[in-house]
């Protein structure tokens, strides 16, 4: 079984956007995950470094630069939580957000990070629907998490901590998020999903309830011997205090989405969380674990999501 998290959108470094744009020719077939790279360099220089033209054919071009669709943003920060620098990466739905637009936590799988925590197509979808009204404006935000199920696994290394107490900060800052910065809801892939339905249960217990939470493909694991191979727990009884599955009655209140390829290796633990749990969407198809399935699933998430974004005063 492998829980990789492989094969999604990835934003490289604006170093690496610049090299690429240094060579003397383009690849159109590679125009799409170029195009991403492009963005993100532009983020960071305040000018798209790409043609209209080819802006326009890759889907994220606009005539008026403020209403640009799928907007990208990279920036390094120092979590006192984790003990080190992590990447923010912040997908807005156009270059020039409203003030306090709400976002989503976007929670990445084993051995990924936040550039590439996103399945390819959801920056495109999320800045289309957000301009023909289709949802209500709001963005995700994307932190490096480690590979230890989104919990203190090792000392000083606590990325739940850091989705609780630091990201509302980092995103209140910006000019981003709810009140006091706090996330309106939470996504994960993989790992991700498994961190996604913890952070709910955290959040419940703060008395501060999340306003939905959705995972593709959650590494939801039914065996200890299967487990225990990702040296994400001390032991089983750390795994099981942590486990969602161990722990649907005190999430289900919560409004939940869930996606699942019939072939994924997570697909038993899906079902059992699907029947317990009654999700308000609970999608399964056919499809193996990883970018192929996720990406399909993408125009439903961002429907889910966008029927819990938080009314605006």
């Amino acid at each position: 079984m492998n829980d990789d998290d492989q094969g999604h959108t990835t934003l490289p470094g604006v170093d690496g956007a610049r090299r690429w744009l240094s060579r003397r020719s383009v690849l159109i077939a590679g125009a799409s995950g170029l195009g991403v790279a492009g963005l993100a360099a532009g983020t960071a220089t305040g000018a798209l470094p790409f043609s209209e033209a080819l802006q326009r054919a890759l889907g994220v071009a606009s005539p008026t630069p403020a209403t640009q669709l799928g907007s990208p943003r990279v920036e390094r920060v120092y979590s006192e939580a984790r003990g080190r620098e992590v990447d923010l990466v912040l997908l807005l739905p156009t270059k020039a957000p409203p003030k306090g637009l709400p976002m989503s936590l976007m929670l990445h799988g084993l051995h990924g990070t936040a550039r590439h925590a996103a399945p390819t197509g959801l920056l495109k979808q999320l800045g289309s629907d957000v301009a023909r009204k289709a949802v209500p404006p709001f963005g995700f935000v994307a932190v490096d998490g480690g590979d230890h199920y989104w919990h203190e696994n090792q000392p000083g290394d606590n990325p739940m901590a850091m989705l609780l107490e630091e990201v509302p900060r980092w995103l209140a800052a910006r000019g981003l998020g709810g009140q006091d910065g706090q996330p309106f809801a939470a996504t994960g892939l993989s790992m991700g999903g498994f961190g996604a339905l913890l952070y709910t249960r955290r959040r419940l217990e703060r008395r501060r309830p999340p306003a939905a939470v959705a995972a593709l493909a959650p590494a939801l694991i039914t065996s200890w011997a299967e487990m225990s191979k990702r040296r994400a727990f001390r032991d089983a009884a750390d795994w099981g205090s942590l486990d969602p599955l161990r722990h649907i009655d005190v999430t289900k209140s919560v409004p939940t989405g869930i996606w699942c390829g019939t072939e994924d290796p997570f697909i038993g633990g899906v079902r059992k969380f699907i029947s317990e749990a009654r999700p308000m969407v609970a999608h399964t198809a056919r499809g193996k674990h990883g970018d192929t399935f996720n990406r399909t699933v993408v125009p439903s998430l961002i429907a889910f999501l966008g029927k819990h974004v938080p009314k605006r005063a």
